[in-house]
């Protein structure tokens, strides 16, 4: 089914992500890999091209599209090349980009924006911890009172871009009496006395996105530090975790749809018994299974599209998008793997890498089953 979604200035928007997809990134994928990173040189010239600013004021190096249908699309070409790129991208243009945009001061801004536009300031954000997963009001990290500084203790893991990131946006206890309402937000510049980073995670897939634990150890802020409202972090990071979930949705499906797109390629071209794997009956109804899961599935996802585009996009909403899409695409790359006989289970292949960088989708921003915990409470259950 055509797509209605976007119109010409959208889609000339994706001509020149894939541009610089097909340029700057693919050639380079391999050393990606083997680097666990992706290197500055990719920030760099991303930030050229004006993909990191698309949410930032124009007075600061954005270009402030205030359209989030252009986030999507360069989401969507992201993911059809791999999960990493999405993941590290979306974490700085499209999950710190809000918090840097909407609840820090006119200092702030100056000292932030510019090297995040041009991506000579990469970001991260400091939300899980190792003893505090999906429940973020239970983290442990603290920022407590020392005169008119804030002293800072404690360690995040799992975080995105936490081995090359310039700049942190951790969440920190400072009202320890006031539980979930105690939370507030600070931007950690990494080269201040008393942080450092833990080894690289070694994970099963992603293995282009470069995964770090965070030490923070008597790290002195100041109040000029502090992000948004003291003691109000914890609805700050409630406010924008629908965005982040949509993110995830358009990425789970982009993703999973481009390897199906290349796995019914592989069914016409594979032979056996003297005929195309696809002629089989039994690979051609799973096929049309696949194909109408993913298009019955981007029809609700293009709706959350539209409906956040206009400020309208509802948590639970965005919880039914980020788990569902998850689950399709995990179920629509095994069978994709299983489709590819013993060549799916070689990592040569594209469809092999994939349904490993896929699995973390169910757990990530949000577990599935918290996920269908808050639609089940929006249900009075």
């Amino acid at each position: 089914m055509k797509r209605a979604i976007y119109d010409e200035d959208h889609e000339a928007f994706r001509a020149s992500v894939k541009e610089f997809l097909d340029r700057q990134v693919i050639p380079n994928l391999e050393q990606h890999a083997r680097d666990k990173a992706i290197p500055r040189e990719f920030w760099l010239e991303a930030g050229k091209q004006g993909f990191l600013g698309l949410e930032i004021p124009e007075e600061y190096g954005g270009s402030a599209a205030g359209d989030y249908r252009f986030n999507a699309v360069l989401t969507e070409e992201l993911a059809k090349v791999n999960m990493a790129l999405p993941s590290c991208v979306g974490i700085h243009a499209d999950i710190v980009a809000p918090y840097l945009v909407h609840l820090t001061t006119d200092e702030q801004k100056k000292r932030w924006l510019p090297g995040f536009c041009a991506g000579e300031i990469l970001t991260a954000i400091g939300m899980t911890e190792p003893s505090a997963g999906s429940d973020l009001a239970a983290l442990k990290t603290t920022a407590v009172r020392d005169g008119d500084d804030w002293i800072l203790n404690g360690s995040k893991t799992f975080i995105t871009n936490g081995y090359s990131a310039d700049l942190v946006v951790v969440a920190a206890r400072t009202s320890p009496d006031k539980l979930a309402r105690g939370i507030s937000l600070f931007g950690v510049d990494t080269s201040l006395e008393g942080f450092s980073r833990g080894r690289k995670l070694d994970k099963v897939g992603q293995d282009e996105s470069d995964t770090a634990e965070l030490n923070f150890s008597s790290i002195r802020l100041s109040d000029a530090d502090l992000i948004g409202e003291l003691d109000n972090g914890f609805i700050h990071m409630m406010n924008w975790l629908p965005q982040e979930r949509l993110g995830s949705a358009i990425t789970n499906l982009a993703h999973a749809g481009q390897i199906l797109v290349e796995t019914i390629q592989y069914a016409k071209d594979r032979k056996a018994f003297g005929k195309s794997i696809g002629e089989f009956q039994h690979n051609k109804f799973l096929l049309a299974d696949l194909v109408t899961r993913v298009e019955v599935t981007q029809a609700f996802v293009d709706q959350c599209v539209l409906a956040h585009t206009a400020g309208e996009l509802t948590p639970i909403d965005a919880a039914k998008a980020k788990w569902w899409t998850a689950q399709v695409q995990n179920d629509v790359l095994d069978h994709c793997v299983q489709l590819h006989g013993g060549y799916g289970f070689m990592n040569e292949y594209r469809v092999a890498r994939a349904w490993r960088d896929a699995r973390v989708t169910k757990i990530w921003a949000g577990s599935n089953e918290i996920m269908k915990e808050l639609i089940g409470r929006d249900l009075g259950l």
